[in-house]
């Protein structure tokens, strides 16, 4: 009989192992010694101990499935059940059930991962379906577009929740998707239509433009291009293939007409510069004419110049109130000149300074008489009062005597 501290083999050939529950019959050896017998059975143990060297190696290290390294166990546990080798099965066993609380260890900690995922995941969704909501409401089209789509691509890299939980809050993310989408739609509809108005008002505007472009009626046809263009400014834009084309035309009919126009008014500034030129030397003959000497000359002299001046155009416009008011100062110098001739040589003007002046002059020596007596009455009140009166009449005697010195005294 052969054996060693785990299993002996008895002259019949039969092997046992050693376990705490006693010797139990590993199998039957005919084929040689009793040392090759337990050397087989012991190959048998130093197998199962790699496999579970391998099994607790993949648990550690590996992402085996708590399924698999459940069968796995089972598989082994069965082969140690069935005692077909010689070695420390208990020992076996242990580390089997070891392994066993490690795989549901694992379980728990996947468990428990698996649960962090998914409320991180649905934090996460919930962020993406707050934010779109928000965005559905947004009129900043083309920013709000490209952040929705990229809300979509976020929303595909997160895990999937329950069925119930991802579906209400895809639910919620479609939805506010689609009430972005149809507010810009209508927006852009709206936007197409008041563009289409727009291209028709232009039209229009620029079809004026065009029939205006070869008027010279300068003043009026300027003031109505600065109609056409305000109308145009509050019009809005047409569609974009349609705006330049509008405004080229529009521009080039308004371009025709204000250069024609300032050709003429170029013609004319050099004409009116010219007329000024010519002006200012008639101005300067006519101040000549002053201090009045002779009267019926000047007045001749005068009446020459103004013919000439009146024969010239206009001059320029911010140079006229200078030129005027120098020719209508010499006017007015001739003017008063003759009205002072007419105040010395009329007769009847002449009387009637006198008969005032003399009117005066007897008002002012009766009141001095008044005013002599009641100071000699002692009434000095009234000749106070009748002493203001001698004065006003006195003023107008003054100017009354002034007057008929100009009619030669």
């Amino acid at each position: 009989m052969s054996s060693d501290p785990w299993g002996r083999v008895d002259e019949t050939g039969t092997v046992y192992v050693r376990t705490a529950d006693g010797e139990q019959v590993v199998g039957s050896w005919q084929a040689g010694t009793p040392e090759e017998a337990l050397a087989y059975f012991e190959r048998k143990y130093e197998g199962l101990v790699v496999e579970i060297g391998l099994l607790e190696r993949r648990v550690r290290t590996t992402d085996l499935s708590a399924k698999d390294a459940t069968a796995a166990i089972g598989h082994l546990r069965q082969q140690i059940d069935e005692h077909h080798a010689v070695g420390d099965l208990d020992a076996l066993r242990k580390r089997l059930d070891q392994l066993v609380a490690d795989v549901e260890a694992r379980r728990e900690e996947r468990k428990a991962q698996k649960a962090r995922q998914s409320d991180e995941a649905r934090q996460a969704k919930e962020k993406l379906v707050a934010e779109a909501e928000e965005l559905a409401a947004s009129e900043q089209w083309r920013a709000a577009g490209e952040r929705l789509r990229a809300l979509v691509d976020s929303w595909k890299s997160l895990p999937r929740l329950d069925r119930k939980s991802d579906d209400e809050l895809w639910h919620r993310f479609s939805h506010a998707r689609s009430a972005f989408s149809k507010r810009r739609k209508a927006h852009f509809a709206s936007l197409d239509a008041q563009r289409e108005e727009a291209r028709k008002t232009k039209e229009r505007l620029v079809a004026e433009a065009e029939a205006l472009s070869g008027s010279t009626d300068w003043g009026p046809t300027a003031a109505r291009y600065r109609e056409l263009m305000a109308d145009w400014k509050a019009a809005g834009r047409a569609q974009r293939e349609h705006e330049d084309d509008l405004w080229n035309r529009f521009r080039g009919a308004q371009d025709v007409f204000f250069q024609a126009r300032s050709e003429v008014f170029a013609e004319r500034d050099a004409e009116q510069r010219e007329n000024l030129t010519r002006k200012e030397e008639l101005v300067a003959e006519a101040e000549k004419l002053l201090p009045v000497q002779d009267l019926k000359a000047a007045r001749a002299a005068f009446r020459s110049i103004n013919e000439r001046w009146e024969a010239i155009g206009h001059v320029p416009r911010d140079a006229r109130p200078k030129i005027e008011g120098r020719m209508h100062a010499v006017e007015r110098a001739i003017q008063e000149s003759e009205e002072a001739e007419w105040r010395r040589t009329n007769p009847e003007a002449r009387a009637r300074a006198a008969g005032l002046t003399g009117q005066l002059q007897d008002a002012v020596d009766k009141l001095q008489k008044q005013i002599d007596a009641a100071r000699a009455a002692g009434n000095d009140a009234k000749a106070d009062k009748l002493a203001r009166e001698l004065e006003g009449r006195q003023a107008l005697l003054d100017q009354a005597l002034k007057g008929l010195e100009e009619f030669g005294g």
